[in-house]
């Protein structure tokens, strides 16, 4: 166990035993697709095949190889060399190049670990579209440059994380569906020691993997990384301003929600309760732009391969893919177990009175006065509640103008948060009918 490891289950698919196992795959499926395209001796594959299943690699070994060899697959070769009968060992890695099986290595590692990390994901939006049909009405003031501006519901606003992990799995779906892909190019990306049979090695790699088959090998093309690398950041972020919203509400002097269960004890301060899956989720998704950033530098590769790029891409995408789950998972748990408090988020969109409703005012005079005249009304009348340390209400009643164009019920009406909520529910129904069109498939 990592001493700081996350609670995604995407780290068990990220660590070196896993992308050991990966490599392993790439050489078992490799043998076969050379059998498949008749370059290979049946007996030879099946023997690698059930050698790459088996065997128990000393990931310490791999990584003495990759500090002598600059990768770990010379390493991997020769412990499987040494297993294999002289045949079979002849056909070992046959047309392949080291970046052929670290960069398939990559895809089958993110392939894996997306899975729990999309499950934790759809989890999280699933939690957040429940807050969001639940809260539909519960008034919460909104902000805006952290402060006051004007009335909204705690629905929208978890409306607003929905769509967020929404589109975010949503991309990371498209990018496991369609993105991942072999590597199979050969020492310098032309397959020229496959007998011309290159590309029925290749399409025969692609299926026993179940990886896409690109056009043409992508030694040095890193869009394809890069298009990774972006969408786990996306996810990352989606995470983080959840987790963001989620530990500002939950501040003492807010307090409109709390996190569920136990934990978030302090090592001090017997009283706290730290929003410590907020703080993990805001922790992750901290790391996940410099780690997008390795990835999308990487792309500036020299020539056929490059020297130190895409070197730097493994432990990059294993990180980012780390972070990412992490992130993600931290904020499935704490909106799984979201306490809210209504009527907290009442009162403090009523403690500033009801100077945030003068956008209602506006909007009610405008029929009137017109917006420009409406505008400046309400803007003087507010000058005037502060300065007399009064309401608006009270401000607006002694000003003919507003009593003429509304009455005073019409100026109560106006200032009525409730009544003041535009598109709400028709916003929250859009988020929610995406996001049920997306989790049926």
């Amino acid at each position: 166990m990592r001493l700081f490891s996350s609670r995604s289950e995407v780290d068990a698919q990220v660590d070196d035993a896993a992308w050991a196992r990966a490599m392993l795959d790439f050489e078992s499926a490799l043998a076969g697709a050379l059998a498949d395209a008749d370059l290979a001796p049946r007996s030879a594959a099946e023997e690698i095949e059930a050698l790459c299943a088996g065997i128990e690699l000393d990931v310490d070994e791999l990584g003495a190889g990759t500090r002598r060899d600059g990768t770990p697959v010379p390493a991997l070769l020769a412990a499987l060399r040494g297993r294999l009968s002289p045949e079979a060992a002849g056909q070992l890695h046959r047309g392949a190049t080291s970046q052929d099986a670290l960069d398939t290595a990559a895809m089958l590692v993110a392939r894996r670990a997306l899975g729990p990390l999309l499950d934790d994901l759809d989890a999280a939006g699933d939690a957040a579209a429940a807050l969001a049909d639940h809260h539909r009405g519960t008034l919460i003031a909104a902000r805006t440059l952290l402060q006051h501006a004007g009335p909204t519901t705690f629905g929208l606003k978890a409306a607003g994380w929905l769509g967020g992990l929404d589109a975010a799995a949503a991309r990371l779906e498209e990018v496991r569906e369609h993105g991942l892909a072999i590597q199979l190019g050969g020492a310098v990306g032309n397959l020229a020691a496959l007998d011309g049979e290159g590309d029925r090695v290749a399409t025969a790699l692609a299926g026993r993997l179940q990886l896409a088959g690109p056009a043409l090998p992508w030694h040095g093309d890193r869009v394809r990384a890069a298009l990774l690398a972006g969408a786990l950041g996306a996810a990352a972020g989606a995470a983080g301003k959840v987790g963001t919203d989620v530990a500002l509400l939950a501040q003492t002097e807010i307090g409109e929600v709390a996190e569920g269960g136990g934990g978030g004890g302090s090592s001090t301060l017997p009283h706290k309760h730290n929003p410590v899956a907020a703080v993990s989720a805001v922790a992750c998704a901290e790391r996940a732009p410099g780690l997008v950033a390795t990835m999308l530098g990487a792309m500036r590769g020299e020539h056929e391969r490059a020297a130190g790029a895409w070197q730097a891409e493994p432990e990059a995408l294993s990180e980012l893919l780390r972070v990412t789950g992490g992130a993600v998972a931290a904020v499935r748990s704490l909106l799984e177990g979201l306490e809210v408090f209504p009527q907290r988020m009442r009162a403090n969109l009523d403690a500033g009175g009801d100077l945030v409703m003068s956008e209602a005012v506006v909007s009610a005079l405008t029929p009137t006065l017109g917006r420009a005249a409406a505008h400046d009304l309400v803007r003087t009348e507010l000058q005037r509640a502060l300065e007399r340390g009064s309401g608006l209400r009270e401000a607006l009643e002694d000003t003919p103008a507003a009593v003429e164009a509304l009455g005073r019920e019409g100026i109560a009406a106006a200032l009525d948060p409730a009544a003041y909520l535009g598109s709400n529910d028709e916003l929250i129904d859009r988020a929610l009918a995406v996001h049920r069109q997306r989790r049926a498939g």
